[in-house]
């Protein structure tokens, strides 16, 4: 284990403001809300805190940004192509700073917040080669007709984004609408508003006009709310939990009946066969819950093993975990930090309260690391049943909970016995029952041989609870644009 009680380096705030129309803006109402480092507890800076009248006047500047004579909207697409080429080119650009800034806010490792960075890069990037590829189709029609579609951009959009990936959830919820020719509100997570922020300058800087992206720091109540209620915006993606995601759905029917996507919570499934060679099982079920300190939607936090090597899966597993690097995120030899803040802290460690009343046996961990900041040693449970706490809810913490069968047929009801349905993953030499498996498991995205493979190029999302539409991808610009049909009669 690193050391937990290293102080973080000093660094640099640059911006705390409210970012609307290229310009930087105190809050309507003169209030500001701390920023806590998980890794000590402490408050790194106050930012402003915008309510409903901040998101007015975002507002009111991403609509002129959108109006059809507006130099936004008379971009070529290829031009609005390289706007973004050059956003991600000052990500990478400035990669040192902003890893350490994503780290310091959101308590992350800090290799891992420079692989989120360069991803973020690369997801822009992506969705930059797709500006000028938005086409319609040509469509039969009548002898004396010709019929097409055209993709058009849906207007202002409403993005409201969580606190585990800050920048690479940003880069998620930017490239699609910007090629799509959209504008946008930005709210982060009022925990990680920094990284947010900073890359609001850096937008500016590569030559967006004002009102096409504006950054907004406030708490879920009163400015996400107004996001999701606003009768003005015409689109809201959220990424977070189910409880959140119904109350945005809920607000923008009774607004303005506003398009909606939403990326929810999961309790994924990770079933490991019996012919699986066991230390690559073991490799990728412990990455598949204990990364980014198991705050990932996509967490593989039920992992079910054969009853023929469950219990030298479990003895192998408890190694690993044990051996895990927990400490000061700056550390570049840590592989965990700290959970977000206390009360999520508090949380997971009530979860390991109620494992062990239920009768799992903690196998290790459960308990805090360190004396200060939020730190949860990685914890196995063994002996999970089914209708245990920990097995039915979504933890978003450190927390493997094992369970044991023996018969395939069975243990897919079990996988698919949840309202959630976001990741799968399994473990086989067996092609056909992997195959079998993508088949059956009702998620999002099934894993086989693999875990938590997610590129720009496929497309994300969840079954059931886990939410509705689809990032990444082709299939993530749906999202975004309009279909219209134009019907021409030839006279």
């Amino acid at each position: 284990m690193s050391s937990i009680d290293s102080k973080p380096p000093k660094l640099d705030i640059k911006y705390t403001q409210i970012f609307i129309n290229n310009e930087w803006h105190k809050a309507v109402k003169g209030k500001t809300f701390p920023v806590i480092n998980p890794s000590t507890g402490e408050e790194i800076c106050q930012v402003e805190e915008a309510t409903r009248a901040d998101v007015d006047k975002a507002v009111e500047a991403a609509r002129k940004a959108f109006d059809v004579e507006s130099p936004w909207r008379k971009l070529e697409p290829a031009a609005r192509g390289n706007l973004m080429r050059k956003f991600a080119q000052l990500l990478r650009r400035d990669i040192g700073y902003l890893s350490q800034l994503e780290t310091l806010n959101n308590g992350k490792a800090v290799e891992d917040s420079k692989g989120d960075i360069y991803a973020s890069a690369d997801c822009i990037e992506y969705y930059a080669g797709w500006t000028d590829k938005i086409v319609g189709e040509t469509i039969p029609g009548a002898h004396d007709q010709m019929i097409f579609t055209r993709h058009e951009p849906i207007g202002v959009c409403g993005q409201i984004i969580p606190w585990n990936y800050p920048i690479m959830m940003m880069a998620w919820k930017l490239g699609p609408a910007l090629a799509c020719g959209n504008v946008i509100i930005l709210k982060p997570a009022e925990q990680t508003p920094l990284s947010a922020l900073y890359c609001a300058s850096l937008i500016k800087e590569a030559g967006f006009p004002p009102g096409v992206v504006n950054v907004i720091p406030g708490d879920g109540p009163e400015c996400g709310n107004a996001v999701a209620a606003h009768e003005h915006i015409d689109k809201v993606a959220f990424t977070g939990s189910v409880e959140i995601g119904k109350k945005i759905q809920e607000a923008a029917a009774k607004s303005n009946l506003k398009r909606v996507s939403l990326e929810l919570g999961g309790k994924s499934p990770l079933i490991i066969c019996e012919d699986a060679d066991i230390d690559y099982a073991v490799s990728v079920a412990h990455r598949a819950i204990f990364t980014n300190a198991a705050q990932n939607c996509t967490a593989g936090s039920r992992t079910f093993v054969h009853a023929k090597i469950y219990d030298e899966f479990i003895a192998k597993s408890v190694e690993l975990a044990k051996n895990r690097v927990v400490g000061d995120p700056f550390d570049p030899m840590t592989e965990q930090g700290p959970q977000i803040n206390e009360s999520q802290f508090k949380k997971i460690l009530g979860y390991v309260e109620s494992g062990k009343k239920d009768g799992a046996k903690l196998e290790c961990g459960g308990e805090r690391a360190g004396s200060k900041g939020y730190f949860i040693r990685p914890t196995i449970f063994s002996g999970v049943k089914d209708d245990m706490q920990i097995a039915r809810e979504e933890i978003f913490g450190p927390v493997m909970s094992v369970l044991k069968f023996d018969s395939y047929d069975d243990v897919i009801k079990r996988a698919n016995g949840t309202n959630f349905g976001l990741g799968a993953g399994v473990i086989t030499k067996d092609l056909t029952r992997g195959m079998t498996f993508a088949q059956r498991l009702q998620a999002g995205s099934v894993w086989v041989n693999d875990y938590d493979a997610v590129c720009n190029q496929a497309p994300f999302g969840g079954f059931k609870q886990s939410g509705h539409g689809r990032e990444l991808g082709k299939y993530g610009l749906e999202a975004y644009y309009e279909v219209k049909t134009v019907v021409v009669k030839l006279v």
